[in-house]
């Protein structure tokens, strides 16, 4: 390259389009490109795209139509399209009238340097290819500093959900080496982070290159790394969750005693058509164990409402389910048909006032249970990382417990990326709010070892 060059990038969806923007940003930084937080002065446009719903599919057309504008009087810049949205809808974004120059899927990103090189000399270019192997393991991914931090450990999925597309888009499962996440994770702590989240589509499907390493190890080696470090991770498929793996996290404090296990409905029926190889009594049972083995456990999940053909009866299957496991949060949607799944070709006869009417009774429930469940809190004491100032009001701070809750607090006696213990006043279904009374000894430990 003559000059410079600034690449301006744009994610949507999950938390591994997030991982994933900053494996393209080191890629290109190696390739002598800058990011620039200025769209204004941007030689290359990225939108890393989501696929998994309709209308996060939408947002990146309506956002793909404003660059179309903005290419009209920056004619040289080049626009492109990443992810799992760019594999799904190829030919839709190079047809002739387009603004796209470049389409990549999610196991091509090495190839970027020279198809952007190419893009500035005037020819498009598309790279979709899947790959069995590709897991981007020795790329160390560009990140600023900062106190949370997503790390893949594993690409794709074999589960084949038939209302997911993420198997057409991500490919097969593949797994990162043991070694190379401890050494990513070392690397962060050392950075100064203080949490990291385990990334990926089914990650208790996790294996080494030796196959004698499973998920369960994984965590335990990335919590031994430093023991102020708090370690997540998601997401779970209740198939594949292990005595081990819930062992392990009992036995380690930094491990949060948090799990994200999307259940999506609580009708055998819906289950099997789901091809979610388990039953609401198998999800029970774990759930049960789950809470004998790490008492003070916080539980989330995903619901479709409005899935193919269900019933009143089936949808009273899952508020039942609801009822009785007692989440302390769940993530809804309406069914969106995917094209090349399974599922699409069931059909979408469940009526979209029916999907609403069936997704606000979900919401209302749950917003009832985690209304009550916080409310038991008030008046106890919780460590919470801070994480920075309140969204909604600058003369607080807000951060997270290990169990996911969102605590508000006024700013005293704490900065950014301290440990502080929070005795809590009051609360609602989504937020707990209280005063610091210390900082914890975790605060003090990093402290000491960074001197």
């Amino acid at each position: 390259m003559d000059k410079t060059k600034t690449v301006y990038i744009e994610t949507y969806g999950c938390q591994m389009n997030v991982a994933d923007s900053e494996v393209v940003l080191s890629i290109l930084s190696s390739a002598g490109y800058v990011r620039t937080p200025e769209l204004s002065r941007a030689d290359v446009i990225l939108v890393n795209t989501c696929a998994v719903r309709e209308n996060a599919e939408q947002r990146v057309y309506g956002r793909l139509g404003d660059f179309k504008f903005y290419k009209k009087g920056n004619p040289a810049v080049i626009v492109g399209v990443l992810g799992c949205m760019a594999e799904r809808l190829r030919k839709d974004l190079m047809q002739s009238e387009s603004s796209v120059d470049l389409v990549i899927g999610p196991d091509e990103y090495r190839r970027l340097p020279e198809l952007i090189t190419n893009a500035f000399e005037g020819e498009k270019g598309i790279a979709v290819r899947l790959s069995r192997v590709e897991n981007y393991d020795d790329i160390l991914p560009l990140r600023t500093d900062g106190l949370s931090a997503w790390v893949s450990v594993m690409r794709g999925c074999d589960k084949f959900c038939t209302f997911c597309v993420v198997p057409f888009t991500r490919g097969r499962e593949r797994s990162r080496s043991l070694t190379s996440v401890v050494r990513e994770v070392q690397e962060l702590a050392a950075r100064g982070f203080k949490e990291v989240t385990l990334l990926g589509q089914n990650v208790n499907s996790y294996l080494d290159d030796d196959g004698d390493r499973d998920f369960a190890d994984l965590l335990a080696s990335v919590a031994r790394v430093d023991e102020t470090l708090r370690v997540r991770f998601t997401t779970s498929h209740p198939q594949d969750v292990s005595p081990k793996l819930i062992g392990t996290i009992a036995r380690h404090d930094n491990i949060c005693n948090y799990i994200h296990l999307p259940v999506q409905s609580g009708s055998d029926r819906i289950l099997r058509l789901m091809n979610r190889t388990y039953t609401a009594d198998h999800y029970l049972r774990l759930v049960e164990t789950i809470k004998k083995t790490i008492p003070d456990v916080s539980l989330s999940t995903d619901i479709i409402a409005g899935f193919p053909t269900e019933t009143e009866q089936d949808h009273a299957m899952t508020l039942e389910l609801l009822k009785a496991v007692e989440y302390d949060g769940a993530f809804t949607f309406k069914y969106s048909p995917r094209e090349n799944t399974k599922a699409w070709q069931m059909g979408d006869d469940v009526p979209e006032q029916v999907k609403i009417d069936r997704l606000n009774q979900i919401i209302d429930l749950q917003r009832e249970v985690s209304n009550r469940k916080n409310r038991t809190l008030i008046g106890s004491t919780v460590e919470v990382l801070v994480e920075g100032e309140s969204k909604k009001s600058p003369d607080d701070f807000c951060g997270r417990t290990d169990t996911n809750r969102m605590v508000v607090f006024p700013k005293a006696q704490t900065v950014a990326g301290d440990y502080a213990y929070v005795r809590i006043e009051r609360a609602n279904s989504a937020t707990l709010f209280g005063s610091v009374i210390a900082r914890s000894h975790k605060s003090e430990t990093r402290l000491a070892a960074n001197e």
